[in-house]
């Protein structure tokens, strides 16, 4: 039997240094690292990242940028939120971390018939929205992108979006920018309008619950990338199950119509002993 050598390359660990670090927001940072493994990668795919004496933890990837055949840059985009985030957060340029993968199914939105797409970022879980963004642009999709955060100072990725002259609607929690409320106000609105033929969603599951349930209501294909807890990325561990269905192996990225058939999405999740706790 033929091995898949692309694939061998991506479950071994590989130690790469730390290139640059962007400050996205107050709480949210972007660390940047040269790594060969970005022929096979798709938007909504994650990598394991090791950091020494710490943890491995699932971090979605967040930029991608093939400079030349031998110098490509990729990056993940973190809140601080536990040990793990934090000691990533303590990490200067030079420092080194192991990275696997990437791992698991992206979004799907080079269908021929998917021409304008609803993107529905909320907080952080806009990360692996970025580099769908990016795809969807040079491949001529029409894209708006209703972003959500708890005020304007953690609107991630608007600039990048301007750049790329995507069509932005903005939510604020607090009302410091656009919209006054949550972004789910904002998508029951813009769906009720004829036009998308795909939502794509990243951020709290709660959210990405009622981004599936206004998708179906109007008869719109959805895709959600979801967040569990995750020991091995490949699919041995069990430890992200959800509905028999592993988050590492058969997703992130899961359609909607299946998803919202689970019992458990959007209420509950394993922890890191495998019991069920409410999200």
């Amino acid at each position: 039997m033929e091995l898949d050598v692309k694939k061998q390359t991506n479950h071994r660990l590989r130690i790469r240094e730390i290139t640059k670090i962007t400050s996205e927001t107050p709480t949210i940072k972007t660390f940047w690292f040269e790594d060969e493994n970005d022929l096979t990668f798709v938007p909504g795919q994650f990598v394991m990242v090791w950091l020494p004496g710490v943890d491995e933890i699932p971090m979605s990837v967040s930029y991608s940028e093939s400079k030349s055949k031998y110098n490509n840059q990729k990056a993940i985009t973190v809140a601080s939120v536990g040990e793990a985030t934090t000691k990533l957060h303590e990490l200067t340029v030079g420092s080194k971390i192991g990275i696997r993968g990437p791992y698991g199914h992206g979004f799907n939105i080079m269908k021929a018939d998917v021409k304008r797409i609803l993107a529905v970022g909320g907080g952080c879980g806009s990360a692996p929205l970025g580099p769908l963004l990016d795809s969807a642009h040079s491949s001529g999709k029409d894209v708006l992108f209703a972003l959500g955060a708890r005020n304007k100072s953690e609107l991630l990725f608007k600039d990048r979006a301007m750049k790329l002259g995507i069509e932005l609607d903005i939510s604020t929690d607090d009302g410091s920018e656009g919209y006054h409320g949550f972004v789910t106000d904002r998508v029951d609105k813009l769906l009720s309008e004829p036009g998308f033929d795909l939502v794509v969603a990243c951020g709290p599951e709660i959210m990405m619950k009622k981004v599936v349930e206004l998708a179906l209501n109007n008869n719109t294909n959805v895709q959600v990338s979801l967040e569990r807890y995750m020991k091995c990325g490949v699919g041995i561990c069990d430890s992200c199950t959800l509905g028999g269905y592993q988050v590492c192996r058969d997703g992130p990225v899961f359609d909607g119509k299946l998803l919202i058939k689970l019992p458990e999405f959007g209420i509950s999740k394993r922890d890191p002993c495998g019991r069920n706790i409410d999200i």
